[in-house]
């Protein structure tokens, strides 16, 4: 079965709505966004649908949500990512609910994909934080290459963001980046399950495999995105 997944947790307010498409979810961890009680309230919800929790930490700074690269030393970056995970894993436990993976947020998880020393100073406090889960990856990307053999890299890739040639996703400020459209979101996942490929913006076909599909919490049409992708999934 296809796994869909979604960034929750990050005060938006329709995490509910999103629950019953998704089969993972991502929860803001205090990084980008998030606190004891909206992680705790947000693995409640996930609980009560039978949504899988993953942690989702980013940078440290709530201001740009997490989608700007921030100038930290390797210890500072590998302290908060591993006490991100552990914060969020404790309520899991406490809340009688198992940990399922990680995927970094936002800047870090972009950086990560391309960057050999963000990369590896994810996978650092990833390591630090001594929890045995998958990590979503971009697939074929830099973190994804140095985890292997230490993790177990679940790939990724995303129904609501266009891609360039090389695979990087097209950036945010750019007009084109969000697929906003439910038919094209869909369309997109389809192409990657049967042709295991997806369409840049430049209009190669490119090769990709994925085996989770994510579609952003904060996205306007996220909801209805995510309800016709669950109606033509389970076709």
């Amino acid at each position: 079965m296809t796994d869909i997944n979604c960034d929750l947790g990050e005060g938006i307010g329709n995490d509910e709505k999103i629950m019953p498409f998704i089969d993972s979810c991502n929860i803001a961890c205090g990084g980008h966004y998030g606190n004891e009680k909206s992680m705790r309230t947000t693995i409640q919800l996930a609980k009560k649908y039978g949504v899988k929790c993953g942690a989702h930490p980013s940078f440290p700074d709530r201001e740009n949500f997490g989608r700007k690269r921030m100038d930290l030393s390797n210890i500072e970056l590998i302290q908060s990512i591993r006490q991100q995970i552990i914060n969020f894993n404790t309520i899991c436990q406490e809340e009688g609910v198992e940990m399922s993976h990680i995927k970094l947020h936002g800047a870090l998880y972009n950086l990560a994909a391309v960057d050999i020393h963000f990369a590896q100073t994810a996978l650092a406090g990833i390591k630090m934080a001594q929890v045995n889960v998958p990590i979503f990856a971009p697939f074929q990307s830099v973190i994804a290459r140095l985890a292997k053999g230490n993790f177990e890299v679940v790939p990724e890739a995303f129904a609501d963001r266009r891609y360039h040639s090389d695979l990087r996703l097209v950036s945010r400020s750019e007009a084109n980046a969000l697929i906003v459209d439910k038919n094209q979101a869909w369309q997109q996942i389809y192409m990657i399950i049967n042709k295991q490929k997806v369409r840049s913006i430049e209009g190669e076909e490119v090769h990709i495999e994925a085996a989770t599909f994510c579609v952003h919490g904060d996205q306007e049409n996220a909801v209805k995105i995510l309800e016709f992708i669950r109606e033509n999934i389970s076709k």
